[in-house]
């Protein structure tokens, strides 16, 4: 899977989970704000991404994690070791 292939699949799930329109999902966008997440909804966050992409994430993980280019950055990162 390229990077471009898994930050569209990235932002497929997260949009649908979320329920919101994927075009919001850009690498400046906060993501946080984009997806309306607290703190319980970053826990389901972890759980996507542990069922879609085999990753587990942590709190550690998130440290710095602003925007979905932040984001996207950490997780291809933990993805590709």
């Amino acid at each position: 899977m390229t990077k471009e292939e898994f930050i569209a699949k990235a932002n497929e799930v997260l949009a649908e989970e979320f329920e919101i329109d994927g075009t919001t999902i850009t690498p400046d966008a906060l993501l946080k704000e984009t997806l309306g997440l607290d703190s319980l909804d970053l826990v389901d966050v972890v759980v996507l991404i542990e069922q879609n992409f085999g990753v587990t994430l942590t709190g550690p993980d998130f440290v710095g994690v602003a925007t979905f280019g932040d984001f996207y950055e950490m997780l291809w990162k933990k993805i590709n070791g």
